[in-house]
């Protein structure tokens, strides 16, 4: 059973009801233009009868386009003429209708003026005032209805476009997910081979790390002092490998814990860090991690030892993946990459509180 859209309801009935009060006002002035007996008050009733009988053909002209001719004529691809010809001929029975209304109900009904005779239904002028009133309401509430239509379209479209990148957003932090998990593995695979004593160590911090991804970042954000909390443990996990050759520090300054991030937005410049830097490096290197956080205003740097004339690459899926979740997610971010001989520097600013809702 088809719901009532009261909403939809009040809004007819406030477009009407101003209609008529414009209606009324015109036919009051009308007669109060002409000489008559009666009084202010007599008059004004009149008025509201006399628009509330004409209201009838006006009604049922525009509701008719509205819910019939106008859905078929914007539906239909060809064939158009038809429905042309349908409203054509419906303007002209609504301007008789509206015309037989006057002559046999308001005149003598409402006015009293006697029945009047049938040669005085054909009248020219009549029947362009008429024909200009119920052309001046179906145009209006046409033009409202078409309004509308266009305003629900371009909502339908921007529910695509929104859909379209949450989707796309879902699948860039799904390719993050097992390109971090497969650096990871081969992390406890080099510790297996060497069958170090940490590899139980590495594996619980691994699991730790998926529980958190599995279950935390499926809200759009986290707290700061979370992604912080991964990034700890991520770096910890990290550092196993290289003992005493690599020098790391993370130094950092946050005036708010609670200031909301979208999840494992930091972690690919950290990742990236130690695969193109310290992993492919022969002699002892160095990862400086900086981050700072006031007013909601992030600035997170990592600066990395290479090999020097080294080539990195940027554009690894790691930065790549990372660079278009920011444009999606935030409307005011900034990502600079700096190569030198022996240093990699990249530099991410961002507007925590000029999140993009998808």
């Amino acid at each position: 059973m088809r719901t009532v859209n009261w909403k939809r309801v009040l809004l007819h009935v406030a477009f009407w009801l101003a209609y008529m009060v414009e209606d009324v006002a015109l036919v009051y002035l009308w007669d109060k233009a002409l000489p008559s007996a009666l009084s202010d008050r007599h008059q004004l009733a009149l008025a509201i009868l006399n628009s509330l009988a004409s209201m009838v053909p006006r009604l049922l002209f525009v509701y008719y386009v509205l819910y019939y001719n106008l859905p078929k004529l914007l539906a239909e691809k060809g064939g158009r003429k038809k429905y042309i010809v349908q409203l054509v001929l419906a303007f002209i029975a609504a301007v008789f209708f509206y015309r037989a209304v006057g002559v046999y109900f308001i005149s003598p009904v409402i006015y009293g003026q006697g029945f009047t005779r049938f040669a005085a239904y054909f009248s020219g002028r009549f029947f362009l005032q008429m024909g200009m009133d119920i052309g001046f309401a179906a145009g209006v509430a046409i033009m409202i209805k078409l309004i509308r239509l266009q305003l629900a379209a371009k909502e339908r479209e921007q529910e695509l476009v929104r859909d379209k990148l949450e989707t796309e957003l879902k699948f860039l932090r799904n390719q993050t997910n097992p390109h971090f998990l497969f650096n990871t593995l081969n992390n406890i695979y080099a510790l297996a081979r060497k069958k170090s004593d940490e590899t139980a160590d590495v594996v619980l911090r691994l699991s730790k790390l998926l529980r958190f991804m599995l279950y935390e970042t499926k809200s759009s954000r986290i707290r700061i002092s979370d992604e912080l909390k991964i990034l700890d443990d991520y770096i910890a996990l990290e550092n196993l490998r290289y003992n005493d050759r690599l020098t790391l520090s993370f130094i950092r300054e946050i005036d708010d814990e609670n200031e909301p991030i979208a999840p494992l937005l930091l972690i690919p410049f950290v990742e990236n860090a130690f695969k193109h830097g310290a992993s492919e490096s022969r002699f002892e290197s160095f990862i400086n991690l900086e981050m700072g956080l006031q007013k909601g205003i992030l600035e997170f740097s990592v600066e990395n030892s290479k090999e020097e004339n080294g080539k990195l690459n940027d554009e690894k899926i790691g930065l790549t993946n990372v660079r278009r979740q920011l444009e999606l997610l935030y409307r005011e971010h900034e990502v600079s990459i700096k190569c030198e001989a022996n240093v990699y520097k990249v530099f991410v600013k961002i507007n925590l509180r000029r999140y993009a809702n998808l």
